[in-house]
């Protein structure tokens, strides 16, 4: 999928306010003696063992030819070593002196006290959500950054809302279905709400980084039989198998429960639920064309012995 003008332009917005909320613009860094680039092989050198210059231009992006010129000044202020490597002459081995540690430390500290006076101004719940959009631009932009996993948990105050909301967005914008669909997904989360029965019935929400990416309900439908209903993965959520693992705890769930059957209604458009329900056991035993949600489709009615 393209990225959009506005996509683009939200993207430069950000990088603006951002270097100017650090105080870079004017290329120095927290009020240090430093440039930004400058202060960025301080780090590196205090948190490698001997590193080569080269090591460091590569970590950091930085052209030779200015790189060199950072070393050049920190070695004419006293703040580094420079010894050819044991292993390749070619090679210039760094190290900070006792100079260039005190520099370091000064940098750190301020720097530390600069975040902490930012941070201070915002709330414990502000805080944790500005470290988790960090975390959450880190994750999405690093180079080789893991896919976190997502965690099953129960519903939290809200999250029925969320349920709502992704459902009625997210198949708009692949399916085009229209509010009903929103509107049916609200009546099944309100009738939870009202109607549970913690012994019998369940919901999953999974959990990637703190946000929501998906979701799973089984509800009574009878003594013997019970139903899933609103099997969701978010975009965000998906290719690490977490339809499989929503749908593996309600059948677990189910098990334990002593239900005999569970039964769920789909649409046959709906091709990746489709495959999991088939994967995990599931038999298509109806279907049924109808007119819902703007969209002529074809219902289907899956069900599991247990």
């Amino acid at each position: 999928m393209s990225h959009s003008d506005d996509q683009v332009q939200a993207v430069r917005a950000f990088n603006r306010f951002y270097t100017r909320k650090l105080g870079v613009l004017d290329q120095q860094l927290l009020k240090s003696p430093f440039s930004l680039s400058e202060a960025r092989v301080l780090y590196e050198l205090a948190h490698r063992e001997d590193p080569s210059a080269k090591e460091i231009g590569n970590e950091l992006g930085l052209d030779a030819g200015y790189l060199s010129r950072i070393v050049q000044s920190f070695d004419d202020n006293g703040l580094i070593t420079r010894q050819p490597s044991a292993s390749d002459r070619r090679q210039i081995r760094l190290a900070l002196t006792a100079k260039g540690r005190q520099a370091f430390a000064k940098l750190e500290r301020s720097s530390e006290q600069d975040i902490a006076a930012m941070l201070a101004k915002l709330t414990e719940g502000g805080r944790q959500r500005l470290v988790g959009a960090m975390a959450t631009i880190e994750g999405l932009l690093g180079e080789t950054a893991a896919a976190p996993s997502a965690i099953l948990r129960e519903p939290r105050p809200g999250d029925m809302g969320w349920v709502v909301q992704r459902h009625g967005a997210l198949y708009a914008s692949e399916y085009g279905f229209d509010a009903s669909f929103e509107s049916l997904v609200a009546e099944i989360a309100a009738k939870f709400l009202n109607s549970f029965d913690a012994s019998r019935e369940r919901c999953w929400i999974a959990d990637i980084d703190g946000a929501p990416v998906g979701s799973v309900f089984l509800v009574r439908h009878s003594d013997d039989v019970a139903k899933l209903r609103l099997l969701l993965v978010d975009p965000a959520g998906r290719g690490q198998r977490l339809g499989q693992r929503l749908v593996g705890e309600c059948i677990g769930f189910a098990r334990a429960c002593g239900y005999r059957r569970i039964t769920l209604w789909t649409q046959s458009i709906l091709l990746a639920a489709r495959g999991i329900y088939q994967q995990a056991g599931f038999k298509l035993v109806a279907t049924e064309p109808h007119r819902s949600f703007g969209q002529s489709l074809v219902g289907e009615t899956w069900e599991m012995e247990l």
